[in-house]
């Protein structure tokens, strides 16, 4: 249903929020984890299987929660966000973003004209509550749509003053873990010249007046990442956790031989 922008509205009145990724896809899986409290759902359609088919059902399921449901695409291209704007998500995040051009090309794509290049299916779409809100969502889709932007490599980080700057980013989320494979060091957290791109992507995106993302990294727990002046973490991913809980189990009561 198409609706206020929840996870704006907690940011902006200056809540934290955590979420989780979701991997599986699985409709029962992110209904589930939408009724226990996240503020959000990070459905990830770059490195999992999803498609703007899958990611409706992911919709669907939420639907009857306040959880919002933020979609990563699989790349910056604006046939793609179309597709999953049009399926009804109420927030998107771009990897890779390496430039201010980007960024622009990024925002363009969830506007619709003359403010963007977002193509019109208003009457029709599930977005639009199959057109029965079509209007009202031509009018203020554009706004309410949440944009977070990847800063994941050193060019990024270059870059990320133009990137911050951009009208129409809401987010700028660090991606820790490219970021330091970008710098040749994958996973090397205590690496200096990553300390030192992620300080500097942190002022930079504060000093902006923009929200900051990441995910927690190299022992850094959420509630440090919170104090360190994060505004939303994404923590362990739904196919963490079913791995994890059942490791464990079969640890403590598989029995040996």
């Amino acid at each position: 249903m198409y609706r206020q922008n929840i996870l704006r509205q907690r940011l902006q009145a200056g809540r934290k929020v955590f979420g989780c990724w979701i991997e599986l896809l699985d409709p029962a899986v992110t209904e589930m984890l939408s009724m226990v409290g996240y503020d959000f759902l990070l459905v990830d359609t770059e490195h999992g299987p999803g498609d703007a088919m899958t990611v409706a059902h992911q919709l669907r399921a939420a639907s009857a929660s306040d959880t919002t449901v933020i979609v990563r695409v699989p790349c910056n291209d604006p046939v793609v966000m179309k597709k999953t704007l049009d399926v009804g998500a109420e927030a998107v995040m771009i990897p890779m973003v390496e430039t201010g051009e980007e960024a622009k090309a990024a925002v363009a794509a969830c506007r619709y004209p003359p403010r963007g290049v977002r193509g019109v299916a208003h009457t029709d779409i599930r977005g639009s509550d199959y057109g029965l809100k079509g209007m009202d969502y031509l009018r203020t889709a554009s706004d309410n749509i949440f944009v977070i932007c990847q800063v994941e490599s050193a060019t990024a980080v270059g870059n990320v003053e133009a990137i911050a700057a951009t009208e129409g980013v809401d987010m700028v989320l660090i991606g820790p873990f490219d970021l330091s494979a970008s710098l040749g060091r994958p996973a090397e957290f205590d690496d200096p010249e990553h300390k030192r791109l992620m300080a500097r992507t942190e002022k930079v995106v504060k000093d902006a007046g923009k929200f900051l993302g990441t995910t927690p990294y190299g022992g850094h727990t959420p509630g440090e990442l919170f104090a360190r002046g994060y505004d939303l973490i994404v923590g362990k991913p739904d196919v963490s956790m079913l791995r994890d809980a059942a490791l464990q189990q079969v640890r403590e009561h598989r029995p040996a031989g």
